[in-house]
């Protein structure tokens, strides 16, 4: 068995603004194992600026990997606590490599294209007509869930742009979830989340900064709004750790990266503590490349949620890798007419 990793650089179709700037590029760094007859290929999803393990030895953790990769899957994870993005990678490569397709990573009708996942429309930041031409172009496309990025505008600029969606329907017609992505200062997000509470939103994502766990506490006992976490989860490795964010803070939801948390079974260790504490949860990608995705998209729909699930994000760049995932009518689909072109 013998390992290598490449890197690509995505580019955006559009520029895409967040709270912290605005994105051109994205880094997707992959690990490709090789055995006698079968290869396997994961997605290190880091994202500069927000990643845990955004370290100046990410890519000396990388060789290591390929140069131990005989170590095999448990120890190799273990040995990565602090760079849950290649943790993903390694999980993604192994479980590819078992595969007789490299692309199936959990067999199931998703993966078989029988049935399609429910995915929110992603609504980048921008000005107020760019936004709206967005909001009107995921509606058109027949999504019943939206997730705009506040945080950017005026305050009284975004809340026009909601209440024009809900004056035009329902939340029995459009479920809107908006991400603040800890824009809110803590003396002011109250006042605001009961501003948006009038809208009949969904919830609102990490509407102030990190590592202020008294003050968000505060927010998801008094907001009339749901609040759901999400940059918060970010460099909590312990369970014990995991177990006090979530009762200290109680929120509602929380959002889950897989890339961020150490891949899959940094994922179930969150859904399985954040079932024991009754708080919801969702899955949501993070600007990975479509191999990335689709290993994340076919491990949500083995934990059956009912919700809209944030895996959108395929369509975003220009030079992505071409693959069966496709989204129709607000889903998520996988056509496995469709062939993948992997050859960096």
């Amino acid at each position: 068995m013998k390992a290598h990793y490449k890197k690509h650089i995505l580019e955006f179709k559009t520029p895409s603004g967040t709270s912290r700037g605005i994105l051109k590029t994205k880094e997707a760094w992959f690990i490709i194992i090789e055995d006698i007859n079968s290869v396997g290929i994961g997605e290190c999803g880091l994202l500069r600026g927000l990643s845990i393990d955004d370290r100046p030895d990410f890519e000396q953790k990388l060789q290591w990997v390929c140069a131990n990769i005989g170590l095999g899957l448990k120890q190799l994870y273990d040995a990565l606590t602090e760079f849950p993005s290649i943790q993903m990678g390694v999980e993604t490569a192994f479980r590819s490599l078992a595969s007789d397709d490299p692309f199936q990573i959990y067999p199931s009708e998703f993966s078989r294209g029988e049935t399609g996942i429910a995915i929110n429309g992603l609504i980048w930041m921008g000005d107020k007509a760019f936004m709206r031409a967005q909001i009107a172009n995921k509606l058109k496309n027949g999504f019943s869930c939206i997730k705009m990025k506040i945080g950017a505008l005026q305050f009284e600029t975004e809340l026009s742009l909601l209440k024009s969606i809900r004056q035009e329907f329902s939340a029995s017609q459009i479920e809107i979830r908006v991400d603040a992505n800890g824009a809110f200062t803590p003396h002011m997000a109250l006042e605001k989340l009961k501003y948006l509470s009038d809208l009949d939103l969904h919830s609102i994502e990490q509407p102030i900064a990190v590592n202020q766990w008294d003050q968000m506490a505060f927010l998801c006992e008094k907001s009339p709004l749901d609040i759901a976490l999400d940059e918060e989860l970010i460099g909590v490795f312990s369970t014990q750790k995991k177990e006090q964010l979530l009762k200290h803070i109680n929120p509602q939801y929380i959002i889950l990266k897989p890339s961020f948390i150490g891949g899959f079974k940094g994922s179930d260790s969150w859904i399985e503590i954040s079932q024991e504490n009754d708080v919801g949860w969702w899955i949501t990608s993070a600007l990975e490349s479509n191999v990335g995705l689709n290993a994340i998209s076919q491990y949500t729909f083995t934990k059956n949620s009912t919700l809209h699930q944030g895996l959108g994000t395929g369509g975003l760049y220009t030079n992505n890798i071409s693959s069966p995932l496709q989204i129709t009518k607000g889903a998520l689909l996988y056509n496995p007419s469709k062939r993948w072109d992997f050859n960096l």
